[in-house]
C-alpha cells in the first residue's frame, strides 16, 4: 500500500515539475447590487505557459484579487495546448484564427524581429515562448476574445512532421527545395 501511494506522490512531483510563467491580462471589477447596498467582485484573466510550446488561459472571479488570479492560473493549467514552433522562436505558417467577433491575423517572421502584437496577444506568444511573430487584431478589442481568438488560431498550425505523417511521406518531400546556386558559387570560388 505504501508503494502505491508513493508512485501517486512521484507523478505529482512530475507534473508539477515544468514551470510554467503566467502573466494577468485582465482584472475586472464587478459589482452586484443587493437590498444593502453594492457587493464587488473581481475577475481576472490570466495566461500561463513554459515558454516551450505550451500556453493555455484561465478566468477566475472571487471577492479578493489574489484569490482571482489563483483560480484563473489553476484553470489555465488545466487547459494548456501544445503549439509546434519553428526552430523554437516562430511560427511554422500565417494563420488566422476567429472567435465571436474577435478575428486575428498571426505571420511567421525572420530572425530578429520580435513579438509585434498587441496586448493580450503578446502575452499569449510570450508565455508560449515564440520570440519572432508579426500579428494583429481584427474586430473585437475585448481581451477574452482575443486570446481566444489566438488560441484558435494556433491550434491550427501544423508542423511539417504532423502533415508529412498524414499523407504518408517523408519531411523533405513537403519542405519547399532549396535552391543549389549557393552550392555552385561556392565551387567558382574556389576554382579561382
Amino acid at each position: 500500500m505504501a508503494e502505491r501511494d508513493n508512485r501517486r506522490g512521484n507523478r505529482r512531483d512530475r507534473e508539477e515539475a515544468p514551470e510554467f510563467a503566467d502573466r494577468l491580462v485582465a482584472i475586472n471589477r464587478v459589482s452586484k447590487t443587493v437590498k444593502g447596498g453594492k457587493r464587488f467582485g473581481f475577475a481576472a484573466l490570466v495566461v500561463v505557459g513554459d515558454q516551450k510550446g505550451r500556453v493555455g488561459f484561465g478566468k477566475g472571479k472571487a471577492k479578493e484579487v489574489p484569490e482571482a488570479i489563483r483560480k484563473a492560473t489553476e484553470q489555465a493549467k488545466r487547459q494548456m495546448i501544445r503549439v509546434p514552433l519553428r526552430e523554437g522562436r516562430t511560427l511554422h505558417h500565417d494563420i488566422e484564427g476567429r472567435h465571436g467577433a474577435g478575428r486575428v491575423v498571426m505571420r511567421t517572421a525572420p530572425t530578429g524581429t520580435g513579438i509585434i502584437a498587441g496586448g493580450p496577444m503578446r502575452a499569449v506568444f510570450e508565455m508560449l515562448g515564440v520570440q519572432d511573430v508579426v500579428a494583429k487584431s481584427i474586430g473585437s478589442q475585448n481581451p477574452y476574445n482575443m486570446i481566444r481568438a489566438t488560441l484558435d488560431g494556433l491550434k491550427k498550425e501544423m508542423s511539417p512532421r504532423t502533415v508529412a505523417q498524414r499523407r504518408g511521406k517523408k519531411v523533405a518531400d513537403i519542405l519547399p527545395k532549396r535552391d543549389e546556386a549557393p552550392a555552385e558559387s561556392s565551387q567558382v570560388a574556389e576554382e579561382a
